[in-house]
């Protein structure tokens, strides 16, 4: 097998003329440099160098493997600067993928402090909502992939009913949603860095009863409303929230643009539960904002974390890229 090692005493060999002044180039003993001569020799089974008169030249083969070794050597010279770069975050790739309301609010921040302390390191951001994101995230299309759940007694997701097709074919429907939506909650084999709890406000349209009081709304007292549900986890855990306590919404509305769920709300047609970040970049005009409660009394929420396979957590970008997440997350 040949090595670069000894592709380098060879080149030294052909540049000097002598194994001693070779091993003055490289910094070490002519023997060591005759040894590796020989090493080189006996793998390609052919003599590479020819004594002449005081000096050294190389034979046939010798001048044949030089030329291929000049362009090895640069290319391994060059692998080794772009490596050591990406080592020392002077260069790198992160690709995140990220749901909507995170790419407004965590990641503008993390990505602006990244590129102000390692501008080399380049960062890319599409968008999806777990768990397309996870299955890109595991597929190799991203380093990191920014999810959410929703905290789960038994981890089943409650998902309502199809309003359309047979009995049957309804069952199959919520069932094939619900396996599709619990499988995007399994991170067992993620490296999973919490960011934040975000916290779930309810939306009133402005002249309603309830609107104006400052304390957090029990849903029991908006089980007679129309709903404005959101994607399909959000809508199953808002269906679980309502059975909790105590009855089944009315879902009117389903979309996952939240100033249109704004602006449905605003115009009396029905109320809403939103995450706290989706207001954020959302002007709610029109609407009161109220704390959500569970049946159980506490704070209703959804965990946002950033996800990364475990190899990839060793990536110094990707690690940098996680700590720049957390950083944001913990400044809201």
């Amino acid at each position: 097998m040949i090595e670069a090692r000894h592709l380098r005493v060879l080149r030294a060999v052909a540049r000097t003329g002598s194994f001693s002044a070779a091993a003055r180039e490289l910094g070490c003993t002519q023997p060591a440099i005759s040894q590796q001569m020989k090493a080189l020799e006996k793998s390609v089974d052919t003599p590479l160098v020819v004594r002449s008169g005081r000096g050294m030249q190389l034979s046939e083969a010798g001048r044949v493997l030089l030329k291929h070794a000049t362009g090895i050597l640069a290319g391994l010279s060059a692998a080794e600067e772009e490596v050591a770069a990406i080592a020392g975050l002077r260069a790198g790739r992160v690709r995140l993928v990220s749901f909507p309301t995170a790419s407004s609010t965590l990641v503008p921040p993390a990505v602006a402090r990244l590129r102000d302390s390692h501008p080399g390191v380049r960062v890319s951001l599409v968008e999806a909502e777990p768990p397309e994101s996870l299955a890109m995230l595991r597929g190799g299309e991203c380093e990191i992939a920014l999810a959410f759940r929703y905290p789960q007694s038994d981890g089943a997701v409650a998902l309502p009913a199809p309003a359309h097709g047979t009995p049957r074919e309804a069952r199959a429907e919520a069932n094939l949603e619900a396996q599709q939506l619990t499988a995007g909650t399994d991170w067992s084999d993620l490296v999973v860095t919490p960011l934040l709890d975000d916290p779930l406000v309810g939306l009133l349209p402005a002249a309603h009863p309830l609107a104006g009081r400052g304390g957090p709304v029990e849903l029991a007292g908006l089980a007679g409303e129309q709903w404005i549900a959101g994607c399909p986890q959000c809508r199953g855990h808002l269906v679980e929230l309502c059975a909790g306590a105590g009855f089944e919404p009315r879902i009117d509305f389903a979309t996952d643009d939240y100033p249109a769920v704004v602006g449905l709300v605003a115009a009396g047609l029905g109320v809403a539960v939103l995450p706290r970040l989706a207001l954020q970049s959302v002007r709610p005009d029109g609407v009161s904002t109220v704390p959500v409660r569970t049946a159980a009394g506490a704070p209703a929420v959804r965990q946002v974390v950033a996800l990364t396979l475990p190899d990839l957590a060793e990536v110094p970008a990707v690690a940098l890229m996680l700590e720049r997440l957390a950083g944001a997350a913990g400044a809201r």
